[in-house]
This record gives structure tokens, C-alpha cells and sequence, in this order.
């Protein structure tokens, strides 16, 4: 099967944890894409979704699912979102898509992660994918030196030779050459740098169940 024949099975695979009636939390990115594809044969079952990006509301609500504002609701039940990598322990790598503020903020709210993946992305060691850092513009040279000190090489994302501005109007750091051995700690470390937004490791954040696509079908790993 190919890359994108992968994406489709596990996002349709996801929906088997779809609550009727529930509002879900809904990712963004081109696995989730497939989710929500899929999700359009029962959107009438459900109440609507909070959405992690401009992006993903424009597709939920072109399908007609009600997206709501996440200060509208309470607690998420399942929140469906995809990886750029994750671990043995469900400990994730995203932001590929830009989009990791609003993922980790609907990914706090809601009581269950479900990772949408194929099987490339599943990794013994996080950090082979460049680590996505969002930041506030003025501190970037000062936050590109601190990962230097950690062996990293930080570059800012570029869309067309000028950088890429986020949802939240700010900028991505992508952090190549690290070896992330202890994801609560890195992420606790680099949320703590006057500057960072939100840091791409998904540790406190992570994943309860993943659906990995493979040749063989969807494989199910719990955490």
C-alpha cells in the first residue's frame, strides 16, 4: 500500500472511537485529513468538533460539522490527531504541520489522545524528525543558540524565502541533530525558555492508543 492508501486506513479506523453525541477534538495535517474525510458518514452523530487549525475548521465545516471555539466546551473525550513521530511510550514528535500550539491545547483538554499514523513514523528514539518549536519572533536568535548548546542546529521555517507566520501570528524553529532520550524533561526544560511558545515534544501531552497503518492492516498499540 502506499503512504497515502496507509492514512486512509487508520483514518478510518479512528472513527471506532468517535463517541455519538460527543464533541470531538479534531488535528491537523494530511493523516487527519483522511479522519476527517471519514468522519463526514457520521457527522450527524455527533455534536460538532474543536478544531487545531484554520485549516482543519475549513474542512469540518465543509463537510457541516459545527466547529466549536474551545472555551465553548468543557472536557474533549477523544482528541484525533496524527504524528510526525512517536515512541515506544506514546511520547510524539508533531508540528510538521505548524500547528502544534492549538494540537497541545486540544490535546490538554480532552481525557484521551489517538494517535493516526503509519508505520514510518514509529520510532525507538524521538528526534531523527526536526523538532518544531513555535516562538516569539524577538527571541529567536537567543532560543537557536540554547538548542546549539544542546547539539541541536535550529533554522527558522521559510515558506516561499520569509517565515512561516502560524495561526497565532508567530514563527517555527525547526531543531535538527537531537536525540531525545527523555521527553518529559526536554519538554519541561524547553517550555521553561522566555520566547518558546509551545515545543513540539508531545510527552505530557501523549499519545493513549495509536493506530499505525502497515501493510498488514492497522496495528494497535495502547499506552
Amino acid at each position: 500500500m502506499t503512504q497515502d492508501e496507509l492514512k486512509g486506513l487508520v483514518g478510518q479506523a479512528a472513527l471506532q472511537y468517535v463517541v455519538p453525541g460527543e464533541i470531538i477534538g479534531v488535528g491537523t495535517g494530511s493523516t487527519v485529513n483522511k479522519f476527517i474525510d471519514a468522519l463526514a458518514a457520521m457527522k450527524d452523530r455527533i455534536a460538532g468538533a474543536v478544531s487545531s487549525s484554520n485549516a482543519s475548521t475549513a474542512r469540518l465545516e465543509a463537510l457541516g460539522v459545527r466547529v466549536f471555539d474551545a472555551n465553548e466546551v468543557g472536557e474533549i473525550g477523544v482528541y484525533v490527531d496524527g504524528a510526525d513521530e512517536i515512541d515506544g511510550k506514546g511520547f510524539m514528535i508533531k508540528g510538521g504541520g505548524a500547528a502544534l500550539t492549538r494540537e497541545k491545547i486540544v490535546a490538554a483538554q480532552s481525557r484521551r489522545f489517538v494517535c493516526i499514523a503509519d508505520e514510518s513514523k514509529l520510532v525507538p528514539v524521538l528526534g531523527r524528525y526536526p523538532v518544531p518549536v513555535e516562538v516569539i519572533p524577538m527571541a529567536t536568535q537567543r532560543i537557536v543558540r540554547q538548542f546549539a548548546a544542546l547539539g541541536g542546529t535550529a533554522a527558522v521555517r521559510l515558506i516561499d524565502g520569509v517565515p512561516l507566520v502560524t495561526d497565532n501570528g508567530q514563527h517555527i524553529l525547526d531543531v535538527a541533530g537531537l536525540e531525545i532520550t527523555d521527553p518529559l524533561g526536554f519538554e519541561r526544560e524547553v517550555n521553561q525558555w522566555p520566547g518558546v511558545v509551545t515545543v513540539g515534544v508531545f510527552a505530557f501531552q501523549k499519545a493513549a492508543v495509536c493506530l499505525l497503518g502497515t501493510a498488514g492492516g492497522v496495528r494497535t498499540l495502547s499506552f
